[in-house]
């Protein structure tokens, strides 16, 4: 990604792009002028600057770049990155009224499968997605070749949003049903949309006290604007979705107690997964040793980046250790450099070419100066006679063969410790359910790791209790949990029809 380009630079060299292909596509350009059209860049912010703000780092296409990208699109019949989408978003539809400028269509098209839009085309993994199906990109033997079909997403949500026309869904008239779902994250915004626009009485209960789940505590500012999260909440208050906060389920009231004396017909847990995995390692007790979960959530949903304007406490570093190799081992490692890290380093047990993040959020992290050591992983952790973590021993690991996920697994070298010297660790290994649902649920049943069992149309072991997102996948994507929500609520819808 090359950020030394400005936007109006990136715009201008779109514009003459756009001009040169004016008289080819008025008659028609076929697939070889289209593979001729060089992909357009994401204007970014400079490296250094963006070290030292909040502010997002993806800019966004301008119009120009949009229809040049848009241009790129084969059109192909069989439509292959359709297939790819978790929810099916009909992708050359909507590429094609941007190609054509007609952008309040395109927004309009993508709504009819994807509710939250802007969020999706800012955090879902389009390269192992959509774009991983693009024939383009597998015409060009690279992903990174393929129409870019999140950044056009994102493009049209956010025309729509900054030109004040979006279009409400049309709903059915009122059934007298009522549905309750727990959680607002991507899930439960799902489902509350689906079900509203059925007509049923939606109402959404969030433990915390801003709804938008994952995308408010732990996604940060810099990739996910908050504004655009409320924008969405907003839409769905439009059409009569009722948001209750600082409402914990299980504790607040049970799932029962809803289905019951509240008088719910149906219920829809879409609660997330917030209890963070750790080490098991000797000195995760020191100070100093953070759950990427508690440093992210302090951030963004406490504002504690905030110095003398917000009264949640964060852990200052010099040199943060950040272990794992995900899109919030990402988010993590670049916040503790927002938050005045002088140097992090990302502790990862494999090597980049096995490493789940986004590639976008690797690339912007490396630009940032974030340092990668890979092939390593802590053996324990070091600390002071003040409790305080002083650094870790790390082991060296090579790479042996696939695992169930088809990564290579890594194997330890014997004699290979060392140490390590940093003043805070922060673990992003993933998370599992908090087990408060079902222990407070009789007959809701759940796997080892409390994930609730649902069948293929969500459905958990109890009558009218659905189920999705990272509560029955563990921690999945935005796009993932959608999909799961879109299936839960069309069973719902059936149910209560």
């Amino acid at each position: 990604m090359n950020t030394a380009k400005t936007q109006s630079a990136l715009d201008a060299e779109a514009g003459k792009i756009l001009a040169s292909l004016a008289e080819k596509t008025a008659r028609g350009l076929g697939p070889r002028e289209r593979m001729a059209i060089p992909a357009q860049e994401m204007p970014a912010q400079e490296s250094r600057a963006r070290r030292g703000n909040m502010d997002e780092v993806a800019l966004g296409y301008s119009e120009n770049q949009a229809r040049v990208e848009a241009e790129r699109c084969l059109g192909c019949k069989n439509e292959p990155c359709v297939k790819g989408c978790p929810v099916g978003v009909p992708i050359p539809r909507f590429i094609e009224e941007i190609r054509r400028g007609n952008f309040k269509a395109a927004a309009d098209t993508i709504k009819e499968a994807n509710l939250l839009p802007a969020v999706c085309g800012r955090v879902c993994p389009q390269e192992r997605q959509c774009q991983a199906e693009c024939t383009l990109g597998k015409s060009l033997k690279s992903v990174d070749k393929a129409v870019a079909i999140g950044r056009l997403e994102r493009f049209a949500a956010d025309w729509e949003r900054e030109q004040g026309r979006p279009s409400p869904p049309a709903l059915k008239p009122p059934t007298g049903k009522k549905a309750a779902v727990i959680g607002s994250g991507p899930a439960g915004l799902t489902v509350a949309a689906d079900l509203a626009r059925e007509g049923h009485e939606v109402t959404v209960f969030e433990a915390l006290h801003r709804i938008g789940g994952v995308m408010v505590y732990g996604i940060p500012e810099f990739r996910l604007p908050k504004r655009i999260v409320q924008a969405e909440v907003d839409g769905l208050a439009a059409i009569g979705v009722r948001f209750q906060t600082n409402y914990l389920a299980g504790r607040t009231r049970s799932i029962g107690e809803l289905l019951g004396e509240d008088g719910y017909d149906a219920v829809f847990i879409g609660a997330g997964a917030g209890l963070p995995k750790f080490l098991g390692v000797p000195g995760e007790h020191y100070a100093g040793v953070l759950s990427a979960n508690e440093y992210l959530t302090r951030a963004n949903l406490m504002k504690a980046y905030r110095d003398g304007l917000a009264a949640t406490p964060s852990f200052r570093s010099r040199t943060a250790a950040v272990i794992g190799g995900g899109n919030v081992a990402m988010d993590a490692a670049r916040m503790a450099l927002r938050l005045g890290a002088e140097q992090v380093h990302v502790i990862y047990r494999r090597t980049r070419e096995e490493m789940p993040a986004r590639a976008e959020e690797v690339e912007h992290a490396q630009e940032e100066g974030i340092v990668f050591d890979f092939l390593r992983n802590p053996v324990r952790i070091l600390g002071n006679d003040r409790g305080f973590v002083t650094g870790m021993e790390l082991q060296q690991f090579r790479l042996g063969e696939p695992d169930q996920s088809g990564r290579r697994s890594p194997v330890a070298i014997p004699g290979s410790e060392y140490n390590f010297n940093c003043d805070m660790v922060i673990v992003a290994l993933g998370n599992e359910p908090n087990p408060l649902l079902v222990r407070t649920s009789p007959g809701l049943a759940a796997d080892k790791r409390g994930r609730i069992v649902v069948d293929e149309n969500q459905k958990s072991s109890l009558d009218r209790v659905y189920a999705g997102g990272d509560i029955v996948l563990g921690a999945a994507t935005v796009i993932l949990a959608m999909g799961e929500g879109r299936r839960a609520a069309a069973a719902i819808n059936r149910l209560l029809a």
